[in-house]
């Protein structure tokens, strides 16, 4: 798989959605995280959501990236929502620390500025559960911040939004729905353990994420047990996903 173009490296936050009727959001907490293939994204509204149909409103994602300087499509394989549909925009870099992105339709307008700290060396890691269950998560990185993505212990069948699974199952069974993992950090310089700033876990925001091993020392990560929902048997390391390359009029 081509690699995304160094531009795009490093981690971008939001500070601007305008829709097509004018309407802005300039509160939600949303980052991205892009490596040499791999992106990962969060959303969280302000005040952070806790109750369970509260966090319905989170959103987030993590997958393939197929870039070009002026067109990025986004292949969500992990995703907070099941029904998020396709993700394509047009990119303008203003300079080489903000980027805007436009819908094909012009629908939305995102005003995106890279974190300074998140210049630097990038890492990936795909992972699959060693039970076999399909499960899959990601582990990247980004000069001094990571990103964890993890697929929710119990699948769910895109089509549905996730609003309406958790209004058809009981509570008990909501933590498993809401489950998907997707957590956003600071590095510190290699110290560990690692700092969480932002999750789709409300427990996990502000909490230790603890990684065992010097940041400098990627390939050798004690990726096993990551995140709060690991599988039974644990993660391993697994190749990249592959997908049918856009063709090249998707990207110019």
């Amino acid at each position: 798989m081509k690699a995304v173009p160094e531009a795009y490296h490093g981690v971008w936050q939001r500070t601007l959605l305008r829709l097509s009727d004018g309407t802005e959001d300039t509160t939600t907490r949303v980052f991205w995280l892009q490596s040499a293939h791999l992106h990962a994204d969060l959303r969280i509204p302000d005040p952070a959501p806790k109750l369970p149909f509260e966090r319905a409103a989170q959103a987030g994602f993590a997958g393939l990236t197929e870039a070009s300087l002026g067109r990025c499509q986004w292949h969500r394989i992990i995703d907070f929502h099941p029904d998020s549909g396709t993700d394509i925009g047009n990119m303008q870099f203003v300079s080489s620390d903000e980027v805007h992105e436009t819908a094909l339709d012009d629908s939305y307008l995102e005003i995106w500025q890279r974190l300074p700290a998140s210049r630097g060396p990038v890492a990936e890691l795909w992972l699959q559960s060693a039970d076999g269950s399909g499960r899959q998560a990601c582990l990247l990185r980004a000069g001094d911040y990571f990103f964890f993505a993890a697929d929710r212990p119990q699948r769910l069948a895109p089509g549905r939004s996730l609003l309406t699974y958790l209004q058809h199952e009981n509570a008990g069974n909501a933590e498993h729905l809401l489950g998907c993992e997707l957590t956003f950090g600071r590095i510190s310089g290699a110290e560990r353990p690692w700092q969480i700033l932002f999750s789709t876990l409300p427990a996990a925001s502000g909490s230790l994420f603890s990684v065992p091993a010097d940041a400098a020392h990627w390939d050798v990560l004690p990726v096993a047990w990551l995140g709060v929902h690991a599988p039974e048997l644990g993660w391993r390391p697994a190749p990249l996903p592959s997908l049918q390359p856009l063709t090249e009029e998707t990207l110019v």
